[in-house]
């Protein structure tokens, strides 16, 4: 495998991984997010650090939520043996407990970029909400 061919962050990884998986091209992203195709080469290639914003809109048009660029649920279900959605069937509360306790076991896995990334994504997201109140 050449260097071109492989994404230089987890993040720009993740995206083409993501990307690859629902078989779209670079172009169908650019059609659903309105990203040009040269930016989103670069995110995938690493050239390029995504904005919260930019991410939101990525989500989009892979259709997944903003949490799943970042988590990958199938390795995580695959090595706890735990059932596919399981916080589904208790609640939308029991959901956001799971998926902060899956965080809590992910997070020191992650680069110190990816840590830092979810931590701009987590405060501008309670920012948010506590604008809406």
């Amino acid at each position: 495998m050449d260097n071109r061919s492989k994404a230089r962050t987890p993040i720009g990884h993740r995206l083409r991984q993501l990307r690859k998986t629902k078989n779209l091209s670079q172009g169908d992203i650019e059609s659903k997010t309105g990203l040009l195709r040269c930016y989103i080469s670069r995110v995938e290639n690493g050239h390029t650090v995504p904005s919260l914003e930019t991410l939101q809109r990525f989500a989009h048009g892979l259709g997944v939520s903003l949490y799943e660029i970042f988590y990958r649920e199938n390795e995580a279900r695959a090595k706890r043996g735990s059932p596919k959605h399981p916080a589904r069937e208790r609640g939308p509360r029991a959901d956001v407990e799971a998926f902060l306790r899956r965080f809590q076991e992910l997070s020191p896995r992650l680069s110190p970029q990816d840590q830092e990334a979810l931590l701009t994504l987590a405060k501008k997201l309670a920012g948010r909400k506590t604008e809406a109140r």
